[in-house]
């Protein structure tokens, strides 16, 4: 790649309100949070929604609502919007708001799988809210639902539908084997932007040599028909990008995957993760993708042909 798309997941459905206070809950937060980290150099703004008065994951298209359009009038940024959801949401939950907003980019997991996250909460002492506690501690036997029909109807929808492209979230090996199975049945169209996540427990480890085994395999499934991204959970964050974009990838920060600038230290904002992750790629004489690069490597529709 010539240049470096960095996206920035500004909340997410994992971490909940007690972990950390910078963890951005109701829309004037997101609204926030998402445009310093676009001015920061996030190209793509990934985007869940929340209660506004729990923090609660939600689907309600019009929580969304009270955020897409500030941050699309507000930004350049590409918004990409989850159809992952939340923990148990089916998925005409999770498909809801997408289809309301007609983003340029949803992100779409490549696969049901064990996701565990009931350990996210371990550092926490006291809860603010009840649902915290039991929503992370039912994981331990959740498994999150996308069939191959799951995908195809989402491509479907999203895709034929709404002129919409994804970031395909690849958990593991086989995630990479069922895309390009989607790819062989020409469900999903090139240019495949790969988004190679590791350290959920239940997919891959974040382990050096996975990265680069996720890299080789879809290098030969995909030759030049993708672009590759990578995010790490946790403390991973930045180790993992870092050799992402050392070995020619993308990358991918935010307070939906990682809590943390460094070594027990809270990051404040998204910003402050894009920021230092822009540092560290311009440090390696990396070139940081402007949005309507991004537009242009990934061949999306515009932002002027959504519905907010």
């Amino acid at each position: 790649m010539s240049k470096v798309i960095i996206s920035c997941a500004v909340t997410g459905a994992i971490h909940t309100p007690s972990m950390s206070p910078y963890l951005p809950i109701t829309p004037e937060d997101i609204v926030a949070q998402s445009i310093a980290a676009a001015e920061a150099g996030a190209a793509i703004i990934h985007l869940h929604a929340r209660n506004p008065d729990t923090g609660e994951p939600t689907p309600d298209p019009a929580v969304f609502m009270r955020f897409l359009p500030i941050i699309k009038q507000s930004t350049d940024a590409v918004v990409n919007i989850t159809t992952g959801g939340g923990l148990g949401m089916t998925v005409e939950e999770r498909l809801a708001a997408p289809l309301l907003a007609s983003p340029e980019m949803c992100s779409l997991n490549m696969g049901s799988m064990n996701f565990n996250i009931a350990g996210a909460g371990a550092r926490v002492k006291e809860w603010k809210y009840a649902w915290e506690q039991p929503y992370l501690a039912r994981t331990e036997d959740f498994i999150f639902r996308n069939t191959f029909k799951d995908i195809a109807r989402i491509v479907e929808l999203m895709g034929r539908g709404h002129g919409t492209r994804f970031e395909f979230e690849c958990y593991d090996i086989g995630h990479l084997y069922n895309l390009a199975h989607m790819l062989d049945r020409r469900v999903v169209e090139p240019p495949l932007f790969v988004q190679s996540i590791f350290g959920i427990l239940g997919g891959i480890s974040a382990d050096p040599r996975n990265l680069v085994f996720m890299r080789d395999t879809a290098e030969r499934l995909f030759g030049g028909d993708y672009v590759w991204s990578v995010l790490a959970a946790g403390r991973h964050q930045l180790a993992f990008t870092t050799m992402a974009g050392i070995l020619g990838g993308n990358v991918r920060v935010g307070l939906e995957d990682s809590l943390y600038i460094g070594k027990g230290q809270l990051a404040t904002s998204n910003a402050e993760q894009v920021t230092k992750i822009r540092r560290i790629l311009e440090d390696l004489s990396l070139d940081i993708a402007t949005p309507a690069e991004a537009r242009n490597i990934l061949k999306l529709k515009g932002g002027d042909r959504v519905n907010f």
